[in-house]
């Protein structure tokens, strides 16, 4: 499956369980996160709702009210 994937150019994201990421998601964070420039650290169990694949399959752009410009690492989240 990886290797049709790749074949059609697309990027497989996958999450901390192997679980396969798609735009629109709603992911939960598997550990607290301190969060560089905004002073603050996301809890374990925060869901966030609506991602965006980037081009490097091992970040996601997240949106969140007191963060913006939020960027995940996928090794850090789980599909809900």
């Amino acid at each position: 499956m990886a290797a049709v994937a790749a074949s059609a150019g697309k990027i497989e994201v996958r999450d901390a369980a192997g679980n396969v990421l798609a735009d629109g998601d709603a992911v939960v964070l598997v550990k607290d996160l301190k969060v560089k420039g905004a002073g603050q650290t996301l809890k374990q169990g925060t869901v966030i709702k609506s991602i965006r694949l980037t081009d490097n399959p091992e970040e996601i752009d997240c949106p969140h009210d007191a963060i913006k410009g939020l960027v995940l690492r996928t090794e850090f989240v789980r599909k809900r």
